[in-house]
């Protein structure tokens, strides 16, 4: 694991705080390079650098959680984009009001000049800029959801429409199915004994065998064969 530390002064106390970095990959095969390098400005060494091999679904992750309990008020945590930090803006949201609220910490995203929450020359703090910023990024990829699920759920319901089968295609049943099905019919077999015969599961004969009792059933009443 990577970890890095730089202290600088606070304004307010003259406390020494700390500076860290999070990176993040999805996988271990993936590179962190990049990630380093856009860090080396800040001559940050690797001691105190927090970085997962994990996929940004969620913030349970363990060098995350870790620098978490490290970050304290007045501490800077710099990360290179927003994603990196996670996928879900929503989710992001709350972490980063976590760390800029209850923490009091602050934070630096170097690829997005905006998201910078330390205090700016003027009346509006940059804690307030970032907010504001993060906030329409997480309306826009929340729409962007809905518009997907949307569309996705109208493309499914066309495709219905139009005879179109989802999920798995059933399995193949052995040439002797309909013959052992007769057999379960008439009493000579129980199902499970005919599952067993075809060398299938009890659930998948089962299944399939009410289809074919259904089907029988309903062409009996249409043709008025039923007694």
């Amino acid at each position: 694991m990577y970890k890095c530390l730089l202290y600088y002064k606070n304004d307010a106390g003259g406390q020494e705080m700390k500076q860290y970095a999070y990176i993040r990959v999805s996988t271990k095969e993936q590179n962190i390079d990049r990630q380093i390098l856009a860090l080396k400005p800040y001559q940050i060494s690797k001691k105190n650098i927090y970085c997962d091999y994990q996929s940004g679904k969620d913030f349970e992750r363990p060098a995350y959680q870790k620098l978490m309990k490290k970050l304290k008020k007045g501490d800077l945590l710099i990360i290179k984009s927003i994603d990196r930090l996670g996928r879900n803006y929503n989710d992001i949201l709350v972490q980063w009001q976590y760390i800029t609220k209850e923490l009091k910490a602050d934070i630096l995203v170097l690829d997005m000049e905006l998201l910078d929450t330390r205090k700016k020359t003027g009346n509006l703090t940059g804690t307030l800029i970032a907010d504001l910023v993060l906030q329409i990024f997480a309306y826009v990829a929340q729409t962007e959801r809905e518009f997907i699920c949307q569309r996705q759920s109208e493309g499914i319901a066309a495709a219905k429409q139009n005879g179109k089968k989802f999920g798995r295609p059933e399995k193949e049943m052995p040439d002797q199915f309909k013959e052992v099905c007769r057999r379960c019919e008439l009493g000579e077999l129980s199902t499970r004994q005919a599952a067993e015969l075809l060398g299938v599961s009890h659930t998948t004969f089962y299944r399939r065998y009410r289809k074919i009792i259904g089907e029988t059933v309903s062409n009996s009443r249409h043709f008025g064969t039923s007694e």
